[in-house]
């Protein structure tokens, strides 16, 4: 209250120190005139004034002044120069100090801080997305050469700079989160979408600081510089590890093809080649390493064994996919049969109780035939233990039973109670349910399991695929999600996260947000909705793969291709900052990940 008071009182304040101003120059004027022709208009007077009469004098009379003295001209002209002059200094110093107040009402911001408009949503839109990209590039990063460092001083050493990672992982799946939620059209008001694209970058913004914060501490950890000798016998060790893992996995790929068909093995296609491809890159690097640092430039040796460490740690990853894959298929094989079972059965019951509801809506079972006491649905049967009547809900009239003069379509109007569905996840299947609509979907999951059968029994087919179509086919019905059927969609949404994980993560270098983000939302919901998850990890592969198709060579202009410099690029090893692929990517921020560069030779 008083700051505005004060703010509505500094424009009047300067009117009248400005109208002083004014009024002292006008009265300084006046003066002046006054003093410059008062002395005129007394000499001109004609009018005659008496003297006292004196006595003679003997000296020489003075001469008669018959003029105006210079002096009582003089005073007026500078009483009035001195006015003008204040004047002017007055008026000078109020611009300038106008020109240069930052208050309220006084002109302009000093040039010095100019204002800024906030961005476009354009250009914050694609800001986003890119940092997005980065920050990913960043935490995986930061992951890999971690692992280095605990293989070497341990978990407990690394502790600091593992919480770090972990932090910067959380912003950056918020910031995916909140760009999925923005691309869904949330929020919806202008300015909220403006602030959400903002809280996307801020988040991004701090994971690179998170991580460039210890940066300094990690590599005086690791002294890279001070030596080499420990950390390149621990990348040498898990070198000669991942050589002869690879051999194992060219034959393992072979034998699941043979076992379970091409599209078995479709998602590690290729994987035994880039393998080669990296080791091929981890060879060249680690013996630089040895050579420079024998030569005593300790900054070169680190630098190249950062680019063979990025490389030992992505063959690692195209290993392990291929075993992973071999792990999962025979477990989807053996889950198969008994999730066509449980699904059968679901189906089964599903279809019963829909049949028991709509004898219930009709008004009882058909009357061209007597119940007995073991028909099903009569009070002592079997049937009528699992599908028991809906409960009363007035004393006059049936749940189940339609209000006079209702049509057969206004069962779910009348409050109809839902019938319980043995071994469903939901108590019942609601009456509401047109009954064509949900025939239509049985039969539906029927043809999807008789197509399953017919594949088992042609073979070889790809178990995974299977179980993906048996969980799909049986969800729109409501079977159950426990058991048998709740283990194979938990298999299957695994195997597809893990998968696209590994492509973006071996082609980072390439690959765009799009595709990022799909795999941070599918990994969120992994434990609470694994279908939802699989199709997202699915869409996250397929775009994952258009972007390395679209981007080409990454490094044309590689000056030993041999080497591996085109997929060193390619999975994000170099950075691709000089022709020649650049320094390696290191633990740390957008200031800090860059930093290793080799030294003079």
């Amino acid at each position: 209250m008083t700051a505005s008071v004060f703010r509505a009182a500094r424009p009047r304040c300067a009117t009248r120190r400005l109208s002083g101003r004014v009024a002292h120059t006008v009265l300084a004027g006046t003066v002046g005139i006054v003093w410059l022709v008062l002395p005129g208009m007394t000499i001109n007077s004609g009018t005659a004034v008496a003297l006292p009469r004196t006595s003679p004098v003997t000296a020489t009379a003075a001469p008669r002044q018959d003029e105006t003295s210079p002096g009582y001209l003089a005073l007026p002209l500078v009483a009035v120069g001195t006015a003008g002059v204040l004047a002017g200094y007055g008026y000078v110093r109020r611009t300038r100090r106008s020109r240069t107040r930052t208050t309220p009402g006084g002109g302009p911001a000093p040039p010095s801080v100019p204002w800024r408009s906030p961005p476009p949503s354009d250009e914050l839109d694609g800001h986003s997305t890119e940092l997005i990209a980065l920050a990913d590039d960043w935490v995986r990063t930061s992951r890999e050469e971690l692992g280095f460092a605990e293989a070497r001083f341990g978990a407990a050493a690394v502790e600091p700079f593992a919480r770090a990672v972990r932090d910067a992982a959380a912003e950056l799946a918020a910031a995916c989160r909140m760009r999925e939620r923005y691309d869904h059209g949330v929020p919806e008001d202008a300015a909220a979408r403006g602030q959400a694209l903002a809280g996307v970058v801020g988040r991004c913004e701090e994971a690179g600081r998170l991580l460039d914060a210890v940066a300094a501490a990690f590599d005086e950890l690791r002294g890279l510089e001070r030596g080499l000798g420990e950390a390149l016998e621990v990348a040498e060790a898990r070198f000669r590890e991942l050589a002869g893992r690879t051999g194992g996995a060219a034959s393992t790929v072979a034998g699941l093809r043979e076992r379970y068909g091409p599209t078995a093995v479709a998602s590690v296609t290729g994987h035994v080649e880039q393998a080669k491809d990296r080791l091929v890159l981890a060879t060249s690097r680690l013996n630089r390493a040895r050579q420079s640092a024998d030569s005593g430039n300790l900054r070169a040796a680190a630098c190249h064994l950062r680019v063979a460490e990025g490389a030992v740690a992505q063959t690692s990853v195209f290993v392990h996919g291929v075993e992973r894959l071999a792990e999962e298929l025979p477990a989807a094989e053996h889950l198969v049969p008994a999730a066509l079972s449980g699904a059968e059965a679901d189906l089964e019951a599903i279809r019963r109780a829909a049949e028991s509801a709509a004898a219930q809506l009709t008004g009882g079972p058909d009357r061209t035939t007597a119940p007995t006491q073991d028909a099903p649905g009569s009070p002592g049967s079997p049937e009528s233990a699992k599908f028991p009547k809906p409960p009363q809900r007035t004393a006059g009239r049936s749940a189940s039973q339609p209000p006079p003069g209702a049509g057969p379509g206004t069962a779910a109007a009348s409050g109809a109670a839902p019938v319980p569905v043995p071994g469903t996840s939901s108590a019942a299947v609601p009456v509401d349910v047109a009954a064509g609509e949900l025939r239509a979907r049985v039969t539906h999951a029927d043809l999807e399991l008789a197509r399953v059968h017919a594949e088992r029994a042609e073979g070889p087919y790809d178990p995974l695929d299977a179980l993906r179509r048996i969980v799909r086919a049986t969800a729109p019905v409501g079977t159950r999600r426990a058991g048998v059927l709740s283990a194979a969609e938990e298999l299957v949404a695994r195997s597809a996260v893990a998968a696209a994980d590994d492509f973006v993560g071996t082609h980072r270098g390439a690959v765009g947000s799009t595709a990022r983000i799909r795999l941070a939302e599918a990994l969120r919901l992994l434990p609470t909705d694994p279908q939802t998850a699989d199709t997202l990890a699915r869409q996250a592969r397929d775009l994952a793969e258009q972007d390395v198709r679209l981007h080409g060579n990454p490094c044309p202009a590689a000056t030993d291709p041999s080497a591996g410099a085109t997929a060193a690029v390619l999975g994000g090893i170099l950075l691709a900052e000089d022709p020649d692929g650049g320094p390696p990517a290191c633990y740390g921020g957008p200031r800090t990940r860059g930093r290793r560069r080799p030294g003079p030779a």
